[in-house]
């Protein structure tokens, strides 16, 4: 059975990424990322998903080896330009909504302020499931209302 790192390895090269293309993509640094490779170092949960999201792959797959590596592989449906601006618009918002909260105290978890960490990492799921609910939603969209390139 393959490592996490050896699939994290599997699926970029996949994808026809070099690591210096993933750091641009992502922030992570190419130490961090060769570290994930190696299996010196693993990512947690949310850096796992922005790759997943990344490589086109199934989040349970690179967790476990176990599944389908393609997410939705017969049907998956790729992002356009249009789209990725789209969710970047959302997005913005969304954190500008975040970060103006009616609240003096700001967004808080049970009782405590979130930090700028938590606060990132909420973004990157709520991302991560816009783009997913984006991808799912497109499979369904009659044929007469998809772009026509």
């Amino acid at each position: 059975m393959s490592t996490l790192g050896e699939r994290l390895r599997k699926a970029r090269e996949k994808k026809g990424l070099k690591q210096i293309q993933v750091k641009q993509k992502t922030n992570i640094n190419n130490k961090t990322l060769s570290g994930y490779e190696n299996d010196v170092s693993e990512p947690d949960a949310n850096t796992l998903a922005v790759l997943a999201d990344l490589y086109e792959v199934s989040y349970k797959w690179l967790l476990t080896g176990k599944g389908k590596m393609m997410e939705n592989e017969d049907t998956h449906v790729p992002l356009t330009e249009k789209d990725e601006k789209d969710i970047a618009k959302r997005m913005e918002k969304l954190k500008k909504d975040l970060m103006n909260g009616t609240d003096s105290d700001g967004l808080s978890y049970l009782g405590e302020p979130l930090s700028k960490e938590a606060m990132e990492s909420l973004l990157d799921a709520l991302e991560y499931a816009e783009r997913q609910a984006t991808r799912i939603n497109k499979k369904y969209t009659p044929q007469k209302y998809k772009d026509k390139k």
